[in-house]
């Protein structure tokens, strides 16, 4: 077993968790998260037409930049750069004709980069960037990038000495196509699918490398059907802005989620980006009319509710038509909802999620979710 904080020493309040959390790499929150894809240009449109994202800033030929095109959208705190590339024998499109659109970069707002840089490789990471700054007459903006699970990156990003709109290379974008936000703030959490027996390599990674703390700890018998099931270690650093559930899949009678996952994507991977809002009826409802498809929850799920999650400020009736799910913790209560993929192959998906107070992930409803999700399984034939 790891040696990091098993989810019988949890807590949700105080500080017990993050006072286990090291000091040495200090995080400001997600700085970005950049996705490979096969086409940047329209899955701009489509993440701001269903998503509500929007427009921000460019990189491509017009800004001399020669072997790719990113376009960067915001929507609250949260920054997405989509990237595509020109020569189709780059590593990006390698990345791309491996794993198909999905995330490359997730990106941490560090006070110092180059420190970072020496904090995470002196206790073993491996190299992705060497720290490096990027100036024009905005100022300054200093880089730097380590390996995590399969492909997927870290980079350290420094930009306390710089006034630009993004970063330098990029100029404001303006299509004049905005459809309006969707009420997303943040990223509460994303999730990492990585090989079975590789969980605990991969928290013991946050853990020892990056200073993160084990905050919760899910075994097959929290996430399970009578068909399939994963376990799942959740990594948080200091102050809680970053959090990384780490799933691997566990024995079952067949393919559980993690396992498709992992088959489609070849390889480990983000699995899933949640994002979270402060109405997210208004949020899903918006969502729902611009095309998102979303997790079918039966509706004998809501006979329960009421018994298991006591009372909550929402109408169980608005909830139902909309398909969000309810958990309650030691500090609150949690809805959620979860879109289908969201591109052709089953890999990457988004959560949605409200906290009202709730600290925690929604284990009341993973069996739920799991049946729905076994069901889009047995839809594609890869149950």
């Amino acid at each position: 077993m790891s040696d990091l904080t098993k989810v019988e020493n949890f807590t949700y309040s105080g500080q017990k968790i993050f006072d286990k959390a090291q000091d040495f790499l200090p995080i400001n929150g997600t700085d970005y998260v950049e996705l490979y894809v096969g086409n940047a240009k329209q899955a701009a449109h489509y993440y701001k037409t269903a998503l509500g994202f929007q427009d921000l800033a460019y990189a491509g030929l017009e800004t001399g930049v020669r072997d790719r095109t990113s376009y960067v959208l915001q929507q609250g705190k949260i920054c997405l750069v989509l990237t595509t590339p020109f020569n189709p024998e780059s590593d990006i499109a390698h990345h791309l004709i491996k794993h198909g659109d999905g995330v490359k970069v997730i990106a941490l707002w560090v006070d110092d980069a180059y420190d970072a840089f020496e904090q995470t490789t002196s206790r073993g990471a491996t190299p992705y960037m060497q720290p490096i700054t990027v100036e024009n007459k905005d100022g300054e903006v200093r880089f730097s990038g380590i390996h995590t699970y399969g492909d997927t990156v870290h980079i350290f990003v420094e930009r306390k000495n710089y006034k630009g709109l993004f970063l330098p290379g990029y100029e404001k974008l303006d299509t004049g196509y905005n459809p309006g936000w969707t009420g997303l703030k943040y990223i509460d959490h994303m999730v990492g699918n990585v090989e079975l027996g590789s969980m605990n390599k991969w928290a013991n990674f946050y853990g020892n490398v990056m200073g993160f703390a084990n905050l919760i700890t899910f075994d097959d018998k929290d996430i399970s059907t009578e068909y399939t099931a994963l376990m799942s270690k959740v990594m948080t650093n200091g102050n809680g802005y970053i959090k990384f559930p780490i799933n691997e899949p566990a024995i079952g009678k067949k393919k559980s989620q993690v396992e498709e996952y992992l088959d489609f994507y070849k390889g480990p991977g983000c699995q899933h980006i949640a994002v979270a809002t402060d109405d997210i009826v208004f949020t899903v409802s918006e969502m729902k009319k611009r095309g998102l498809e979303f997790l079918h929850v039966p509706g004998t799920y809501y006979d329960t509710v009421e018994a298991r999650v006591g009372h909550i400020s929402e109408d169980l009736n608005t909830l139902k038509k909309w398909g969000i799910m309810v958990d309650r913790d030691e500090e609150g209560y949690l809805l959620q909802i979860f879109t289908k993929p969201v591109e052709d192959r089953p890999t990457l998906f988004f959560e949605i999620i409200q906290r009202k107070g709730a600290k925690s992930f929604g284990k009341g409803n993973f069996q739920a979710l799991f049946k729905s999700i076994e069901a889009e399984q047995e839809r594609r034939g890869t149950l």
